[in-house]
């Protein structure tokens, strides 16, 4: 990076975003590729889904209506019945493959774009085809880390939808016409929206404490937990927007491509506005993740933990060679602490 790490403590939210630009121009080669073979995929099936899970709802609800008004028992009601049953495991089918390649890849690309920052990091020579080696022995570390955060994300739905379901059962018809429990409600669910949002940041920054870093899991997210204090404006600001922005680009997507509202567009049109609107989404991937890693060495700097750039490297090299033997006895494999 192009900053010494004592002075990116004082950057903020505009600066993560400046020093974020630098570095994918700088590395607009290997970060294209990366794009190309990992986000690239990633963005297509995340559009691609939005239509075929369309087409498949609207035959399934047409064949619902239709199989309604059928009498039961007749030769057509069995075969709509098969029909239905038939499409609704073609949706579920197509909603399981969705998500696994959503996962699979987002993983695989965060492993790819905060492997390569760390290595500009460290000043270490670095290739398209290392990175694609190195990916898989990260990944393994992240699933871990994903799959401890779904199910913190499982656990704090459940209590949350609990609580709600023993607030409205005691003296629900007291609150029906009153201002003050629609009040809190509104307040009960921000609270929640609010905390779903910082346990995501902590999310995003665990990820990257697992790829440079040996902790996965929820290990990882307590790290990441310490790590996100005195820059948690800053990472939610910037989840906020990233998600505001994915939210705009699918809903655009599904208005001009999808179903063409903007007057009657020809083929070719159509397929402008998706390769439009696919650009803009991996960009904004791209952008994304780059951000999470620079965040990173922020908080790093922010708490005063100088990463040593040569054990940060032995590290790096470690993950190159496929193992994750502590490069360091008594100490974090990267990590210098000093106190101001």
């Amino acid at each position: 990076m192009d900053r010494a790490q004592e002075e990116m403590q004082f950057l903020g939210l505009f600066g993560i975003y400046k020093e974020s630009f630098k570095l994918i121009f700088k590395l607009r080669k290997i970060l294209s590729q990366i794009t190309l073979t990992l986000i690239l995929p990633l963005s297509f099936i995340f559009l691609a889904q939005e239509d075929v899970s369309e087409i498949l709802n609207d035959k399934i609800s047409f064949n619902e209506f239709v199989l309604s008004d059928t009498k039961k028992g007749t030769p057509q009601y069995h075969k709509l019945s098969d029909v239905v049953s038939s499409e609704w495991a073609a949706y579920i089918l197509v909603k399981i493959f969705y998500f696994a390649f959503v996962l699979a890849f987002s993983l695989l690309s965060t492993s790819a774009v905060v492997y390569t920052i760390a290595c500009v990091y460290t000043s270490r020579e670095i290739t398209f085809r290392k990175i694609m080696s190195v990916v898989p022995r990260v990944w393994k570390r992240l699933i871990i880390t994903f799959l401890c955060a779904f199910f913190a994300f499982c656990a704090y739905i459940v209590v949350f939808g609990f609580t709600l379901c023993m607030w409205g059962k005691s003296g629900r018809a007291a609150r029906a016409d009153s201002k003050f429990g629609v009040a809190v409600f509104v307040i009960v669910v921000i609270l929640y929206a609010l905390g779903f949002v910082y346990m995501a940041v902590i999310w995003q920054l665990a990820s990257v404490v697992s790829v440079l870093e040996d902790l996965h899991g929820f290990k990882a997210m307590i790290k990441s937990r310490k790590l996100i204090q005195g820059k948690l404006f800053a990472g939610i600001a910037i989840f906020v927007k990233l998600i505001v922005f994915l939210v705009i680009t699918n809903f655009g997507f599904k208005v001009f491509v999808m179903y063409r509202v903007w007057g009657r567009m020809e083929g070719l049109q159509v397929v402008g506005f998706g390769v439009i609107f696919l650009l803009l989404l991996l960009n904004g991937i791209l952008f994304g993740l780059v951000v999470q890693t620079v965040i990173y060495f922020v908080c790093k700097s922010y708490h005063h933990q100088i990463i040593d750039k040569s054990a940060l490297s032995d590290h790096l090299e470690v993950i190159c060679l496929g193992d994750y033997v502590p490069l360091k006895a008594n100490k974090d494999v990267q990590l210098e602490e000093y106190h101001v």
